[in-house]
């Protein structure tokens, strides 16, 4: 900061009381110079390869499972299979009952391929809670169905298009 101190003009001397600001920039300047080289060095993430499809579509087919998962007025969950109302240990047992009869229907598990597999689709209310839906993927893993998906509605007004 810079005072200057001389004859004005016709006047007595006087102090100058305005401030040098050049400095104040030229510092402020470097050090957003230092968080932009310094910004991209502290974020680090994990390189993966993300998928370049904003929405696909679900082929269905008729081996595959149609569950419902919402939250009841109680606080219980309830997963229906189609329209039918299930509790967790009658869910397993239609699962493994549903992937034993897909197995002899093929002739065998040796001709089974991940094309014939059957899929389990699972709708989710918007405000069921996590343990629902995640106990309802525990259980059909556990079943042996090795593909469990999940059904959406795309936004209102939106194109779907795949990239």
């Amino acid at each position: 900061m810079a005072v200057s101190v001389g004859p004005g003009e016709g006047e007595e001397m006087e102090a100058m009381s305005d401030i040098n600001v050049v400095p104040l920039v030229d510092v402020m300047l470097v050090m957003l110079i230092i968080f932009l080289i310094a910004i991209p060095v502290v974020l680090q993430s994990v390189p993966v390869k993300l998928p370049a499809v904003r929405f696909q579509p679900t082929t269905t087919k008729p081996e595959n499972v149609n569950l419902t998962v919402r939250g009841e007025p109680d606080g219980s969950c309830g997963v229906y299979w189609n329209l039918t109302k299930v509790d967790s240990k009658n869910l397993l047992d239609r699962a493994v009952k549903k992937l034993e009869d897909e197995i002899e229907r093929q002739g065998g598990v040796e001709n089974i391929t991940e094309e014939t597999m059957p899929e389990a689709h699972i709708r989710g209310d918007v405000n069921t809670p996590y343990k629902c839906i995640g106990g309802t993927i525990y259980t059909m893993q556990r079943a042996g169905f090795a593909r469990v998906g999940f059904i959406s509605e795309p936004p209102a007004g939106g194109v779907t298009t795949r990239l």
